[in-house]
């Protein structure tokens, strides 16, 4: 068979599968991407298309994420041509991430191709990301410009033969008349590889970093150090902890931008008015930027207690994986953290508008070694159960070979 997929950032959300049907050996697989950073997987070709550009400046700013959706998908179906014209390449199966534009415009030139939609997002004024924090004002104009965002997500939504996403959350964000027709299957979790090991203890050489004497240690890792991911309520909160841990340390890993949301402003980041406030012992904090996969396994096999916090949003792969780690897991109590941690079970969840809360039940953690051990093993036993990769990857294929019949 003929695989295709679509992504503008290689491999992106198709790692796992694309990397399964490659090294099968049965399957021509292609990756069609605008950018994969000279990365390669086994058995999977990749192509390029050119990246378009950017929306017509001035363009009215509610039109601006729809302009650039169009181009994203004028952009694929002219890379769909080269396949088939240079690589004698036509698929038998398609399936795209379509928050971008990529899959807007594959069944006008493979009308009679099954059409597979990853939807990862709907934007919503009320009820999830926007204006979660008190005092945040979502304007009249702000409503607007998030229901005229949606549109090529509603294109997409007509176009694909078959739609899925993550998690029941991200499920909930689409149109009520949508929901019944997606399947809500995850890329999955290495548990083999993001597992428990006893006596892990953090060293980065070329850091100059060696916390293997640290009795305890607290984590956080983001892309971006961002409110969405509740970066300056980590930070409120280690001020307090670390009065009062006097042996306790930090490691914060990621990059010092902002993701998703604004960042703080045109001068200075999220990361630098954190530091330009201190109130905290700097020696026993480390920003040790963006991690390697195998220092990435490190950090969260060492962690004492690692702390994931986010808006109503996205589910981050870290959170999911670090449980597969059998961290002991403080987490805000937020919609798409509770489909997966309850707490007291598996995790601990808390308030994460008040950074006292936080740093509270990173304490309680901290104080008792069978609480931490407990909620770890439940954490590793919930991936298992529910997001282990070989799993996933099943009912992907089901999936897949279904819309084929």
């Amino acid at each position: 068979m003929n695989f295709l997929f679509l992504h503008p950032n290689f491999p992106g959300q198709f790692l796992q599968l694309a990397r399964y049907l490659g090294a099968t050996g049965r399957h021509r697989v292609m990756y069609l991407s605008k950018d994969h950073n000279g990365s390669q997987l086994p058995g999977v070709e990749t192509a390029m298309y050119k990246k378009p550009r950017k929306a017509t400046k001035g363009v009215h700013h509610y039109l601006k994420l729809g302009e650039e959706a169009v181009l994203e998908g004028q952009a694929v179906l002219k890379g769909i041509v080269q396949l088939q014209k240079q690589a004698n390449f036509v698929p038998d199966v398609v399936v795209g991430h379509t928050g971008w534009g990529s899959t807007l415009y594959v069944k006008d030139i493979l009308p009679k191709v099954p059409l597979i939609g990853y939807f990862e997002w709907y934007y919503n004024s009320v009820g999830s990301d926007v204006g979660y924090f008190p005092g945040e004002e979502v304007t009249i104009d702000d409503k607007c410009r998030i229901r005229t965002t949606n549109a090529h997500h509603l294109l997409n939504l007509q176009v694909c033969d078959v739609r899925y996403t993550p998690t029941q959350w991200q499920r909930a964000q689409f149109p009520v008349e949508y929901r019944d027709s997606m399947k809500v299957i995850h890329e999955g979790v290495e548990t083999d590889y993001y597992r428990p090991r006893e006596g892990v203890k953090f060293v980065l050489p070329e850091q100059k970093l060696d916390l293997s004497d640290c009795e305890e240690l607290v984590t956080y890792l983001s892309r971006g150090f961002e409110p969405y991911r509740g970066f300056p309520q980590f930070m409120e909160s280690i001020r307090l902890l670390l009065k009062r841990r006097p042996k306790c340390h930090v490691v914060i890993a990621g990059s010092d931008r902002a993701c998703y949301g604004p960042q703080y402003s045109e001068e200075k980041t999220w990361k630098q008015v954190e530091e330009e406030k201190g109130g905290y012992d700097t020696s026993r904090v480390h920003f040790v930027g963006h991690l390697k996969r195998e220092e990435y396994l490190m950090l969260l096999q060492a962690s004492t207690v690692h702390v994931y916090l986010t808006r109503p949003f996205i589910l981050s792969w870290s959170c999911l994986e670090s449980m597969a780690a059998g961290c002991c897991l403080v987490t805000s109590a937020t919609p798409p953290v509770q489909e997966a941690v309850e707490d007291g079970v598996n995790g601990l969840l808390v308030n994460f508008v008040h950074p006292e809360h936080i740093a509270a039940r990173i304490e309680e953690a901290l104080e008792n070694p069978e609480l931490r051990a407990r909620l770890g093993k439940a954490a590793r036993e919930t991936i298992l159960e529910r997001y282990d990769l070989k799993d996933c990857i099943r009912q992907q294929l089901n999936m897949i070979y279904g819309a084929m019949k």
